[in-house]
């Protein structure tokens, strides 16, 4: 996984400040692949409990992880109980690693 431990660490951090301490975030996508170079960055960030504003709540973890990557793009997918879930939603539990 091109992540940083510190990077991993603080995304995971972000994810529990934005989202409740019950929150765990996934890598999936390219930024799985050592062998690749750029890229964005894929996050499932999940949550036990329902999500109240998801459209806020993945923007403003979006912002402040792509700071924390020094303006790299970020691409949040958001999974909870009272959310839909798509075929990405699969993708990302199958293939994503945990932080």
């Amino acid at each position: 996984m091109r992540l940083t431990d510190q990077r991993s660490t603080a995304i995971a951090e972000l994810a529990r400040q934005l989202a409740g301490e019950r929150a765990r975030v996934r890598v999936f996508g390219s930024r799985l692949d050592d062998h690749a170079k750029g890229g964005d960055l894929d996050l499932l960030l999940e949550s036990p409990e329902p999500v109240a504003n998801p459209a806020l709540l993945a923007a403003r973890f979006s912002v402040k992880v792509g700071r924390l990557m020094h303006g790299r793009k970020v691409d949040v997918l958001l999974s909870a109980p009272n959310l839909m879930r798509f075929p990405i939603h699969d993708i990302a539990f199958k293939e994503g690693q945990m932080l």
